[in-house]
């Protein structure tokens, strides 16, 4: 990989969030970076007036788009080291109350649109044996809960993805990395959140809790975006990146409470799973 002082960075949903404040964080360790957003007009101004940041229009769920942002990005600095697919947008509703169009919705901007980037990607890193893949997941791709299932599982979707891009792409040169945050204070529970237009009594202690539990929190997270970004930029540093990044002491505790809760069922129905094999 190039060293960190002529790293070229692709970030999506760079106008908000974590794609904002890691682009910003880049460009001022003196990295290079491309920076998209669905108008680029939306961009902080400091992406559009660096030479060493392309600020670039990029709706993620259009695969031609990707592929020519991609292009000229290379064009204009000669490679892509770090790709960081981080558009997408949350949505709220019991799984029942998100109807087929509200889900698909947030499954392409969440799954086939980092899917599109990292297609139109990869040949780049391919050809150079090089560079790294960084996905913005979600501890909610590693523990669901009431209110938030769709959203959840567009994030282990991402999940999945990035464990076998892993296993495919570390033979390349090229390693990946799935970053899980809790809370943060970002747009996620004001303008980057969906609800599901459908809203039933039977879940109102439920998924209805979460709703009003997560719209109330907005601008009163406990973590803060800005140091999370340095935290994945230690990760790409890193020699030896990890493959799982959870982010905050809110995710850590869910994670862990997960990884245990699955170790119990799994030992509580060892005997039984173990009886399905061929005799």
């Amino acid at each position: 990989m190039a060293t960190t002082s002529d790293r070229v960075w692709f970030i999506t949903g760079a106008s908000s969030g974590f794609g904002k404040s890691l682009a910003l964080a880049v460009l001022a360790r003196g990295e290079r970076v491309a920076a998209t957003a669905r108008d680029r007009d939306h961009l902080p101004q400091a992406l559009k007036d660096d030479q060493r940041a392309l600020a670039l229009s990029l709706e993620v769920s259009d695969a031609e788009q990707c592929r020519r942002a991609v292009d000229e990005t290379v064009a204009a600095f000669g490679r892509i080291d770090v790709l960081v697919n981080n558009a997408g947008h949350g949505m709220m509703g019991a799984v029942e109350e998100v109807s087929d169009g509200e889900a698909r919705l947030v499954f392409d901007a969440n799954v086939f649109g980092l899917l599109n980037v990292t297609r139109a990607a990869l040949p780049h890193m391919r050809q150079r044996r090089s560079g790294h893949v960084v996905n913005i997941s979600s501890v909610g791709g590693l523990v669901a809960r009431a209110g938030s299932g769709i959203y959840g599982a567009t994030k282990f979707a991402v999940e999945g993805i990035s464990e076998a891009l892993s296993h495919e792409l570390k033979p390349l040169g090229i390693a990946v990395t799935a970053v899980e945050p809790g809370p943060f204070r970002t747009d996620f529970s004001g303008r980057s959140i969906r609800q599901a237009t459908a809203v039933l009594a039977d879940y109102e202690a439920t998924a209805g809790a979460w709703r009003r539990s997560l719209l109330a929190s907005h601008g009163t997270q406990k973590g803060d975006p800005d140091k999370a970004v340095q935290v994945i930029m230690q990760a790409v540093d890193s020699p030896k990146p990890p493959l799982h990044l959870v982010l905050g002491s809110q995710a850590m505790s869910r994670a862990a409470e997960k990884c245990l809760a699955l170790l119990q069922d799994i030992e509580t129905w060892r005997a039984a799973s173990a009886a399905t094999d061929f005799d």
